[in-house]
């Protein structure tokens, strides 16, 4: 097993994220419709991010299209499949957290890459790997990395499992060691940073983080992919079983921490932007409560077709084009395009909706603002309202 010690940076992010874990459990339960809907955003954006980071084309509202059931024409069917297949592990590891009978063990692992490399047995889905195999440079095509030979694998793979069932650490450090250790050990061919971050997810979940900030450091990642890569330097360039990897548990820790409360306070602004387009979806327009997932998406500048919001909303192709077409006569949503590239798109008017719901200051809204300065200033606004001071 790799070695490591506390910093001071360490435990101080360990300590801010318990603090938020009090704090975002002390505000009750939420609504399920709301819950259900960040949990969706979250998944997405952790899926896109992971796998982009393992070089597969799939940007985020991609990868939210494909979550939903549909699937934008520019994505491969093996894409696609690797989206689904990181859900479906994500699934798995959200499912099995909770059963009594729970440990961590080999099978756990393979049953993870399983699923994260959509079963593909080509690509030696679930099984350990036979042979040697090292990391590149993706720049330079210099290895950078090679990890232990194929027969240390089953045997470094249990003292993980090990550890990580006895182990008494916090769940932010012990999914950090998974995650390092997974990597280092490269078990696989293929999927190995994306099986290593599952199970870090799964150690904060199984350390009693449920709620989905917690289990979404994969978006950070994604966003700050320098500093995911250098925080492995203290790997060295060979498998060092007792290497230190004490920089690397102190960044995962710390960004942890940011992350948590970076999307704590973005959950609050979108859960009052989705009250107000609530309000105007069933109070405005008369329609029910599901509508509002066409006017959050498009709200954001996501493309919303009818199979996507048949898959947010869960209603059948005819009820979709009935709430969709009220939309569009209310002025809120314009259509473009014909065909399979047929979708719907926000209007000025809907965010001039939401500037009045959220009873914000006049001098906030600007009729000739574009689309984009319109959501960032609402934004703003809600932001401030919420958190206090006038919006930056």
């Amino acid at each position: 097993m790799f070695g490591f010690a506390l910093t001071a940076a360490t435990s101080d992010a360990l300590a801010r994220i318990e603090e938020l874990r009090a704090r975002l459990d002390a505000q009750g339960p939420l609504p399920r419709t709301w819950k259900g809907r960040t949990r969706r955003d979250l998944e997405a954006e952790a899926t896109a991010a992971s796998t982009m980071l393992e070089g597969v084309p799939v940007t985020v509202d991609e990868a939210r299209r494909i979550l939903a059931g549909d699937r934008p024409a520019g994505v491969a069917d093996a894409d696609a499949d690797l989206v689904r297949g990181y859900r479906d592990a994500m699934h798995l590891v959200l499912a099995r957290a909770d059963a009594e009978s729970f440990g961590w063990h080999a099978e756990l692992i393979s049953a993870i890459h399983h699923r994260v490399l959509a079963g593909a047995y080509s690509r030696g889905a679930g099984r350990f790997r036979t042979g040697q195999n090292w990391l590149t440079n993706s720049a330079s095509g210099d290895r950078v990395y090679l990890p232990p030979t194929a027969d240390v694998v089953p045997r470094a793979i249990a003292e993980v499992c090990t550890w990580m069932d006895e182990a008494a650490e916090p769940a932010a450090l012990k999914a950090a060691i998974v995650h390092v250790s997974l990597a280092g050990i490269h078990p696989f061919v293929d999927g190995n940073g994306r099986t290593a971050r599952i199970a870090a997810s799964l150690a904060m979940y199984r350390g009693g983080y449920r709620l989905p900030q917690f289990t979404s450091l994969e978006e950070w990642w994604g966003r700050h992919p320098d500093e995911y890569y250098r925080a492995f330097d203290c790997l060295g360039s060979t498998w060092a079983p007792d290497a230190d990897v004490t920089p690397f548990v102190e960044a995962h820790v710390v960004a942890q921490a940011t992350q948590v409360e970076a999307l704590s306070l973005r959950n609050a602004t979108e859960r009052a932007l989705w009250t107000v387009l609530e309000d105007v979806a069933v109070h405005d327009l008369g329609l029910a409560e599901r509508a509002t997932h066409a006017l959050y998406d498009a709200f954001f500048a996501r493309d919303v077709t009818n199979r996507f919001y048949r898959g947010t909303a869960g209603v059948s192709g005819v009820t979709a084009s009935h709430d969709l077409g009220k939309m569009v006569a209310a002025g809120l949503l314009c259509g473009r395009g014909a065909g399979r590239s047929a979708h719907y798109v926000a209007t000025p008017e809907l965010y001039r909706r939401v500037v009045q719901g959220a009873e914000l200051d006049a001098h906030w809204w600007a009729a000739e603002a574009s689309a984009e300065d319109a959501r960032d200033l609402a934004l703003a606004g809600l932001a401030a309202r919420l958190h206090g001071g006038p919006p930056t």
